[in-house]
């Protein structure tokens, strides 16, 4: 707001204003800015939560405020990250993660710190190591925010050093001086904001084994309808991984589990299965919700397992809700790829989804199968898209409501078809 004594003009008359005005009247527009990014901070991380970005097709929060506010997507990612370190977000399995900078967020709402002063406070915070206390880790972030209020993200990231230096003296492991002759190691890390993830040293040839095997599948998407791939490049290497894993590990080559192909086990209760409510427990990882159980069980190395209410097993499917090989052939056929809308995700980085699920006793035939991407198969579990065969046997798509209300079917026309 303006200040009581700033006289009422326009923004073409502020050279008839005196210059102790005008340097009072930009500071109160910086804190009235500051504040509104705040709010529409706030209103993207509800947003996050409720997953509304993913029933409008995004596949990130980044993506979303690429598309909706036609930013670079440099400055959507940085708007995307603060989001996620400022407020509270959610974990694999569904439960609520608490924010990495509460603090700064607090000071950002009453418009004392901004963007760059924020990008400079969560960078340091992320490098801080888990196992240093939670209580070390606000009084280290106060320090930083009571210095944002009067200092530039430099001053704060040199104070963001120096706080890492108290809190982790050891620092980082000696670099090795022979890279050549590294042991490569590998681990599973579970992030301060619930997300998974790898830590992992290569030797030269693995990494460009790896890389050379990454690089055709990460390029960017072609442009459809004039809007090109959003994905940054560490997204698209993202999807990239989660593709390759896929195809690995239904290679006939990797050593199986006793005596068995490779397969993860998802345990939930029947009553949650059908209901689509509550969690599951997915094997090497823990709680996730039903809908990501949902999901798994399109996925013919997935082997579900249904619990009694006394958590006795009731049933073990095998290969009966497995797509077979000729099926494989026909949907190959059919759909020629992931059949979502504008998608060009060729047919060894999709998946069989059931249309009707299998746990609604939707069978594992062709008329009931479509091939999805990683993205798409999400999208259709996540949201309010409809997916069926129509009368001559091809899918069609139908958005929700809000998107179209016209509910006109659509079809993918990116793949030939034979």
């Amino acid at each position: 707001m303006a200040s009581n004594d700033a006289p009422q003009t326009t923004p073409a008359e502020w050279w008839r204003v005196d210059t102790a005005t005008l340097h009072a009247r930009k500071q109160e527009l910086e804190v009235l800015k500051r504040q509104l990014d705040a709010e529409q901070n706030a209103i993207l991380a509800e947003i996050n939560i409720r997953g509304v970005r993913g029933c409008s097709g995004h596949s990130t929060l980044a993506a979303l405020i690429f598309e909706d506010f036609h930013v670079s997507v440099k400055e959507a990612d940085a708007r995307a990250d603060r989001v996620l370190a400022l407020h509270a977000g959610v974990a694999v399995g569904g439960d609520r993660v608490p924010p990495l900078a509460p603090l700064a967020a607090e000071a950002a709402a009453e418009g004392a710190i901004g963007g760059s002063q924020i990008d400079a406070i969560i960078g340091a915070l992320a490098r801080i190591p888990s196992f240093v206390p939670e209580e070390d880790v606000r009084g280290g972030e106060k320090i930083l925010v009571d210095l944002a209020r009067h200092a530039g993200p430099r001053t704060i990231a040199q104070a963001g050093r120096r706080l890492l230096d108290e809190l982790d003296p050891d620092g980082k492991e000696p670099r090795d001086e022979n890279p050549k002759d590294v042991r490569p190691e590998l681990r599973f890390v579970k992030h301060r904001n619930g997300t998974l993830g790898l830590k992992g040293t290569l030797d030269l040839e693995t990494y460009a084994r790896l890389k050379s095997d990454l690089d055709p599948m990460a390029k960017p998407h072609k442009a459809i309808d004039g809007v090109r791939d959003s994905r940054t490049q560490d997204e698209r290497y993202g999807d990239a991984f989660t593709d390759y894993v896929r195809l690995k590990t239904t290679s006939r080559n990797l050593p199986g589990q006793a005596g068995e192909a490779t397969h993860i086990l998802v345990t939930m209760s029947y009553e949650d299965l059908i209901s689509d409510l509550g969690e599951a427990h997915l094997d090497l990882v823990g709680p996730i919700s039903a809908t990501d159980a949902r999901i798994l069980a399109c996925d013919a190395r997935v082997r579900p397992g249904v619990l009694g209410t006394a958590g006795e097993p009731l049933d073990i499917g095998r290969s009966k809700r497995t797509v077979s090989l000729a099926q494989k052939y026909a949907l190959t056929i059919r759909d020629g790829g992931c059949a979502f809308p504008g998608c060009d995700m060729p047919v060894p980085r999709c998946t069989a989804h059931h249309i009707v699920f299998w746990e609604n006793h939707g069978e594992t035939k062709i008329d009931n199968l479509v091939l999805l991407c990683t993205k798409h198969h999400r999208l259709i579990h996540h949201s309010q898209w409809k997916v069926r065969i129509a009368q001559d046997g091809l899918p069609e798509f139908t958005a929700p409501a809000y998107l179209d209300p016209t509910g006109q079917p659509r079809r993918n026309t990116m793949h030939l078809r034979a």
